[in-house]
Formats: C-alpha cells, sequence, structure tokens
C-alpha cells in the first residue's frame, strides 16, 4: 500500500513540475514578444561614418570648442 502512495505522490509531483515549466514557459515567451527589435543581430550590416559632418557656425558668432559652459553657468 505504501508503494502504491509513493508512485501516486512522485506521479502528482512530476505534474505539477511539468505544469509549472509550461506556466514559466509561456510567461517568457510573452515578455519576449513584447520586445519589438529592428535587428535579428544588432550591430551586423549596419554601416556606420568614421567621420561625422558638422554643420558650420553662424558667421560673426563664436563657437565654443571646450563643449562646457560660459563662467555664469548659462551657457552662452
Amino acid at each position: 500500500m505504501e508503494t502504491i502512495v509513493l508512485i501516486a505522490a512522485i506521479i502528482v509531483l512530476t505534474g505539477i513540475g511539468v505544469r509549472l515549466v509550461q506556466l514559466l514557459n509561456a510567461q517568457h515567451n510573452a515578455r519576449i514578444a513584447s520586445y519589438h527589435f529592428g535587428d535579428a543581430l544588432p550591430g551586423i550590416g549596419r554601416r556606420t561614418r568614421k567621420h561625422h559632418r558638422h554643420t558650420p557656425a553662424a558667421p560673426g558668432r563664436p563657437t565654443d570648442t571646450t563643449g562646457r559652459a560660459g563662467r555664469n553657468g548659462t551657457g552662452r
């Protein structure tokens, strides 16, 4: 009698484990489906420029070559 109970318990626990794995797999698939990536492998097949084109500054206006704001913090 104990053997039958043990086998039944193992079968029930195995069934619960299978169901848990199926639920977690479905949840994972739902998370993946919610993200829309443009490329299958990002970075492959993309062409990047080695040199960026900069627009020239307006004439008569000095350009800030340091990349920092002025001393008063206004950025002018």
